[in-house]
């Protein structure tokens, strides 16, 4: 005896999740239902019992606006700590103009010139080769959320006589 149909299973499967669909619709309210006006103004009595203090008594209007302020001024308080918290790694090459220049010397004479609120410079700093015997320094800094990275590039490159360039290579958000 053969089946009066084949069997499908992605029918199947989509039965199935048709019904917990409609098992989800059936467990919410109706919308198109309007509450009667006494069931409203109950719960609106219910919604000013709970906005009163441990004794049921309603806070004033300025004691409400005092109640906001407060909770924005701890908002923008927490808000200024995690800002505070933030950080960006900034990974830089400086490329001298000479073969001969000491590049030890003129980094740290970077990192002793070139400070900032919040700038820190990495410990220590790499000499890679580019070419014909030139190399460069490749040295890292973290800077806070107020500063900026341009600003500390113009101040490396505003020793003309010992930098001919300086390259950005990566940032990255700590």
């Amino acid at each position: 005896m053969s089946a009066p149909f084949d069997y499908d299973f992605d029918m199947d499967e989509m039965s199935v999740a048709l019904s917990y669909v409609m098992m989800a619709v059936a467990s919410r309210p109706d919308p198109t239902i309007v509450p009667k006006k006494e069931e409203m103004e109950e719960e609106a009595k219910l919604g000013k019992e709970e906005q009163g203090n441990e004794r049921g008594e309603v806070a004033p209007k300025d004691d409400q606006a005092k109640i906001n302020a407060n909770h924005r001024k701890a908002a923008e308080e927490r808000f200024a700590q995690k800002e505070s918290k933030e950080r960006t790694l900034v990974c830089i090459e400086v490329k001298p103009w000479d073969v001969d220049q000491d590049l030890m010397e003129l980094w740290k004479k970077i990192t002793t010139s070139i400070t900032q609120d919040g700038l820190k410079w990495g410990e220590s700093c790499t000499l890679v080769p580019v070419a014909f015997g030139i190399k460069k320094i490749r040295c890292t800094f973290t800077m806070g959320v107020n500063n900026s990275s341009d600003d500390v590039v113009e101040a490396i490159e505003a020793m003309e006589d010992e930098v001919q360039s300086v390259d950005i290579t990566s940032m990255n958000v700590l």
